[in-house]
């Protein structure tokens, strides 16, 4: 699904990611774990063609995408669930939705959301769904993103920081609600610091620091890694 090989991304002379790879397999969950300042966003935003690598490659589909403009990128599949959320304040749910609204990927082998079946995966917006964006809670901003990126119909969604600043109860709705993405063939490569909620959904991850993969392996394996435990102090 997602392929990225020695990715170089600066910010002015600020080098930030430093010969980063790492790859997401269709209907796989993926994390990449580290502290706030590692590089994380900046991979986020790299991936999906807002900040372009200065070097590497980065292949979706089989298709080399580096350089790409982001709304080409959302035409190839790829959704982008930004940490800040980027709800239209002023718009109500529904028209936040209906903006976002688009067919999938002509390759793609996921079925097509609808206004219908958005409602019914995430019924929370069903009671919301003439409230203005300025109105919502961070949990209902969450959802609102997340669905946002769902029925743009991507194949491949990339989500930085998800959990950050919702309440527990919350952070379990969110996921059981990206398992049941993940089982309808949605793959999504997620940006986290909370590594228990990280660790629950995900196959496989990567362990960054100072933009760079120091540890990699199945969730698993990093678990049980007490390096990994060190360097992200749990």
């Amino acid at each position: 699904m997602l392929v990225a090989e020695g990715l170089n991304t600066y910010y002015g002379l600020s080098h930030i990611l430093f010969d980063l790879s790492l790859r997401v397999a269709a209907g796989e969950v993926v994390c990449v774990l580290g502290r706030n300042g590692v590089g994380k966003t900046t991979l986020m935003r790299t991936l999906m063609g807002l900040t372009p690598p200065k070097s590497g490659s980065i292949k979706l589909k089989g298709q080399e995408v580096a350089g790409r403009r982001p709304y080409q990128l959302a035409r190839l599949g790829l959704g982008y669930v930004p940490a800040d959320r980027r709800i239209f304040p002023d718009l109500t749910v529904r028209q936040n939705l209906i903006i976002a609204q688009k067919p999938g990927a002509p390759d793609s082998g996921s079925p097509t959301w609808t206004m219908e079946d958005i409602f019914k995966f995430f019924p929370l917006l069903v009671k919301l769904q003439d409230r203005l964006g300025n109105q919502l809670s961070g949990g209902e901003q969450q959802v609102l993103s997340t669905a946002r990126a769902v029925i743009g119909n991507a194949d491949l969604l990339l989500m930085d920081e998800p959990s950050e600043g919702l309440s527990p109860l919350i952070v379990g709705e969110l996921r059981e609600t990206l398992m049941s993405l993940r089982d309808r063939g949605v793959s999504i490569l997620l940006c986290e610091q909370n590594t228990k909620f990280a660790f629950k959904i995900s196959s496989r991850g990567y362990i960054i620091d100072k933009g760079r993969v120091l540890h990699q392996g199945s969730v698993e394996e990093l678990s049980a890694s007490e390096e990994v435990k060190d360097c992200l102090a749990i």
